[in-house]
């Protein structure tokens, strides 16, 4: 019998620091894994600041869901909410990836996902939306919906 890991035993995790995507295998997901090019750290990381021209890889490509953050820099709430999304990367680091859209900067991301309200978070899963919830929320309530949202699939 062999050992070798078989392709669907690994995950895409794209990096949020460069964009790279990464092939870790899903037994060393709670090892810390890091890029291959930039060595940042994969999981548990602040979240990606994606832009129009990186939303498709880094969303469609992912094989973790990408619990997405649509904010403003003028919104109050966004700013308020910001940290706590920042902090709910840890505890989610082997459930999902974060990421944040500046929907100010990149309007068409804001318009393609009718984003009516800010701040709205976004569940993707296989770059295909699965949930949506809008409001600031503190670390824990970001922690319970996603997974309460990922476990439902």
């Amino acid at each position: 019998m062999s050992t070798t890991p078989r392709a669907e035993d690994a995950l895409i995790v794209p990096c949020a620091a460069c964009g790279a995507l990464n092939r870790v295998p899903t037994a060393r997901l709670r090892d810390v894994p890091i890029c291959s090019d930039c060595r940042a750290r994969l999981l548990g990381a602040a979240p990606a600041q994606l832009k129009t021209a990186s939303f498709d890889r880094f969303v469609g490509r992912a094989g973790l869901p990408v619990a997405v953050d649509f904010w403003a820099p003028w919104c109050g709430p966004c700013r308020t909410m910001a940290p706590h999304f920042a902090a709910a990367a840890e505890p989610l680091a082997t459930t999902a990836l974060l990421a944040k859209v500046d929907t100010e900067a990149n309007p068409e991301l804001g318009q393609r996902f009718e984003i009516r309200g800010l701040p709205t978070m976004v569940l993707f899963v296989g770059g295909r939306e699965v949930a949506r919830v809008s409001g600031a929320m503190a670390r824990d309530a970001i922690v319970q919906w996603v997974e309460s949202n990922v476990g439902a699939l």
